[in-house]
């Protein structure tokens, strides 16, 4: 699987879980930090905390390693670096405090959405 094929499977698990507002920004002309980032909200700390522990679950099953996470005691922000996808699952508040979009606005978002 590539990092555009993964930032996209990322993508339709945080749907799973209901997340919203999913994009994925392909950073790839503008970084080489990593390739995609999926970013996405949760309403509360227990939609945050069951976001990441579907996506962690499903990586597993795919042997796809993750190789840090970052904020899950807080469950405000919880990054999830696999080197070339990097997921942030934000509650809205702090996604909005920290505005990658705007940050990263140079790259191309896609917006994903349940079919």
């Amino acid at each position: 699987m590539n990092s555009e094929q993964l930032s996209r499977f990322i993508a339709e698990l945080t749907l799973d879980k209901r997340a919203e507002d999913v994009i994925i920004m392909d950073l790839k002309k503008l970084t080489n930090i990593t390739d995609y980032f999926v970013i996405c909200s949760g309403d509360s700390d227990i939609q945050v905390k069951a976001i990441s522990d579907h996506i962690t679950e499903k990586l597993e099953q795919e042997n796809i390693k993750i190789w840090h996470v970052e904020g899950y005691q807080s469950m405000n922000w919880i990054l999830m670096d696999l080197v070339d996808v990097v997921v942030h699952i934000f509650r809205p508040e702090v996604r909005e405090f920290y505005a990658l979009e705007k940050l990263w606005g140079d790259a191309g978002i896609t917006k994903v959405e349940d079919q």
